[in-house]
């Protein structure tokens, strides 16, 4: 489901591409400018910010050893400030500008033609692309769980910077750019469980997977070394999540109110599932448990946010509590590879279930289509189709990008440097 699609009651010009996208166009009237939505909007850019820094960076950094914290840090850190710049050079353009199926045009690029009084519907149009700027950021930034403690950080962020331009706009484009392929199937995404979630979880399951495991994994203790910074990670992403889902609305209104109602429902219900889930297959509910079935769940209400109401996203996130708790301490095991902080099992898989489940939980009466439980069991094969389309392209593009970055850089840092640590060897630096 598209931005443009979304709010047509709202929009108004832009309904057509241009008006989101063509800068060369003259601005609304300045009377159309909603200063409630954009303040919503200013408010909700700046929660999802948080969300990589400081949120996946202290989520993620608690749960690596000591050894390697800074590293990690770093990655996070160093993603959000490449990721703005080429959001704002190329990124944006390829996103959203152009009507065409598969990538916008470069008629944007370095945000050409964007003034003050540029407007995107009822907000100023630098709002909509610095709200865009923030997923565009944590998307990659997401990647680097998969891999952590063990890939060099040169070839990381030629990587993650390929893969924002090659993999991550275009599919941004397919769900949310006027003239989509996917948006025009009519595949319901209102924040990001394809062009986020499951679009980064394929790719570290394939980078991973070539990079292979960490030294000692299976045979040694890679326990996380402070997991107070983990919850605190976690819920900076949890706050922060508000802006994410009921930001994606666009608008200070009541689709705003539900996407936030079941954002914190669908997190609560996983929290809760994956501990009950532990509890009783482990003996034991842990911390790291508990926060990790939270974003499970925060994953999985993404696509749906802006379509179901609570007793849908409730059962939605009961699921996702416990399919993402079987992918983490089940699947893994099964397939043998080292996702070190269960990027795939959590975001993958969790965005997998909630974009699926969004066809079957859907209520016309918050966006407009039915799902499945309200008698349109077809609106299944379109979010089949995009899953699949997205799992496709991101697998096999991520693939042959980590096999072209890895032939002229390298991937993985000398084994006597892994032992030692990242902060030491790539960064010079130590936690005392």
């Amino acid at each position: 489901m598209s931005y443009l699609s979304k709010r047509p009651s709202k929009v108004g010009a832009i309904g057509l591409v241009g008006s989101l996208c063509a800068l060369a166009e003259p601005a609304l009237a300045a009377d159309e400018l909603n200063s409630g939505d954009t303040a919503w909007m200013l408010t909700s850019s700046l929660l999802v910010l948080m969300m990589t820094i400081p949120g996946i960076a202290l989520f993620y950094g608690g749960m690596v050893r000591k050894k390697n914290v800074l590293a990690t840090l770093m990655q996070s850190f160093a993603v959000c400030c490449m990721a703005t710049i080429i959001w704002m050079v190329i990124g944006y353009s390829l996103a959203f500008s152009g009507d065409g199926p598969f990538v916008g045009d470069l008629g944007q690029l370095f945000l050409k033609g964007m003034g003050v009084g540029s407007m995107s519907g009822t907000i100023p149009e630098s709002v909509f692309m610095m709200f865009q700027m923030t997923f565009a950021i944590i998307t990659p930034a997401l990647i680097t769980g998969a891999v952590a403690e063990r890939i060099k950080f040169s070839s990381l962020m030629v990587f993650l910077g390929l893969w924002q331009i090659i993999v991550y706009a275009p599919v941004c484009h397919w769900v949310w750019g006027s003239g989509g392929f996917l948006g025009n199937a009519g595949v319901m995404d209102f924040a990001g469980g394809t062009v986020v979630h499951i679009n980064s979880g394929v790719a570290a399951l394939v980078l991973c997977m070539v990079l292979g495991k960490r030294i000692g994994y299976g045979r040694e203790n890679l326990a996380p070394h402070n997991l107070v910074l983990t919850v605190i990670g976690a819920s900076l992403l949890w706050v922060g999540w508000f802006g994410f889902n009921a930001g994606s609305e666009l608008a200070a209104d009541g689709r705003a109110g539900m996407a936030m109602a079941v954002t914190q429902i669908a997190a609560a219900a996983a929290a809760l599932a994956w501990m009950a889930a532990e509890w009783m297959m482990r003996g034991k509910p842990s911390v790291l448990g508990i926060a990790s079935g939270a974003v499970a769940g925060l994953v999985a209400i993404t696509p749906a946010a802006g379509f179901v109401l609570p007793g849908g996203a409730l059962v939605l996130g009961l699921i996702a509590g416990i399919g993402c708790f079987l992918a983490v301490m089940w699947l893994k095991l099964k397939l043998g590879y080292d996702d070190a902080l269960d990027v795939f099992g959590i975001h993958g898989v969790g965005g997998i279930i909630g974009a699926l489940l969004t066809g079957v939980f859907a209520a016309e009466a918050v966006g407009g289509t039915p799902g499945m439980l309200e008698g349109n069991a077809a609106q299944i094969v379109p979010q089949l189709y995009g899953v699949g389309v997205t799992i496709a392209y991101s697998g096999i593009v991520t693939f042959v990008l980590v096999k072209i970055v890895g032939a002229f850089m390298g991937l993985r840092v000398k084994e006597d440097d892994e032992r030692e640590g990242l902060d030491v060897t790539l960064h010079g630096e130590s936690v005392a």
